[in-house]
């Protein structure tokens, strides 16, 4: 017999995974955290199988929880361009969206683009900046949405992929084994540079700053330049670069990128942004 899967169910059980916590996913949903349990055990009855499971850090997909977020996603995405086509009211409006230097031309740049031309009556204004400084927006409701790098472990955002922070260098540079370390970071409220400068002092290296001004572009050409070393997540380093390794430089922690939305109902034009940047993403992790 054919069964259909309630939306409703997809929709919380997306969120909550998404935010790995029924209470987050219960504020973001205006439900009760009991609500959120319920709709979740009525899906996992209707599947046959559960979804999540119970760790230390909260909630975690299960291998059948994993396979069904994808197409819960797309699922949910299909749903709501349908119900907008068919109401007469193709997604339109303003999307202000935060993004941090290093991502807007590397890992976002396909989902810029996607979003773009599925949603031409939308008009995108892009805000780069760092990512402490792309939360204190979204507080303050000048950006709709953002996507924040933030060292791996608990966030209160949407984990969409946790990446390497590596040391970058010149190819063949010789930059690494100045002392002290010439060290080019976009900006002085990069959400890397609490973690690189605590390891740097852990090892007890020291170092000098050449760049700190903002501009993604200028902190490239110092690296190329073999004037400093940099930063950056692994899957957003230039093919010209190379990922530096070996004793003369700390190990760094894992950070994650982060989907932040406004804890209030956000409109059609921003929660179809959101879903492709989640499925933008999503076909990244498969193809990595």
């Amino acid at each position: 017999m054919i069964r259909d899967i309630d939306t409703t169910l997809i929709r919380t059980f997306v969120t909550a995974a998404g935010m790995a916590s029924m209470t987050a996913a219960a504020n973001t949903l205006n439900l009760t955290q009991g609500a959120v349990s319920q709709q979740i055990k009525r899906l996992e009855k209707v599947l046959g199988q559960t979804l999540f499971e119970r760790d230390r850090r909260g909630l975690r997909l299960t291998r059948a929880g994993e396979l069904l977020l994808d197409k819960g996603r797309r699922l949910l995405q299909l749903n709501d361009e349908i119900i907008a086509e068919m109401g007469g009211k193709a997604v339109a409006g303003q999307v202000r969206i935060g993004v941090p230097y290093d991502l807007v031309g590397t890992l976002l740049q396909p989902v810029l683009k996607a979003y773009a031309e599925a949603y031409p009556q939308v008009e995108i204004s892009l805000i780069c900046a760092s990512s402490p400084d792309l939360t204190a927006a979204l507080a303050a409701g000048t950006i709709d949405l953002a996507v924040i790098e933030e060292r791996a472990g608990p966030t209160v955002g949407e984990c969409l992929l946790v990446d390497r922070l590596v040391w970058v260098g010149a190819r063949g540079g010789s930059a690494r084994l100045k002392r002290p370390l010439p060290v080019s970071m976009v900006a002085d409220t990069c959400a890397f540079r609490p973690a690189v400068l605590a390891a740097l002092g852990t090892n007890g290296l020291d170092w000098r700053t050449v760049f700190e001004n903002g501009n993604i572009d200028a902190t490239t050409a110092t690296v190329r330049s073999d004037l400093a070393v940099t930063t950056w997540l692994a899957s957003t380093v230039p093919a010209d670069l190379d990922i530096l390794s070996g004793a003369d430089l700390p190990a760094l922690p894992n950070f994650s990128v982060n989907l932040h939305l406004p804890k209030h109902v956000t409109a059609p034009a921003v929660q179809a942004f959101a879903s492709h940047i989640r499925e933008g993403l999503s076909r990244y992790r498969q193809a990595a």
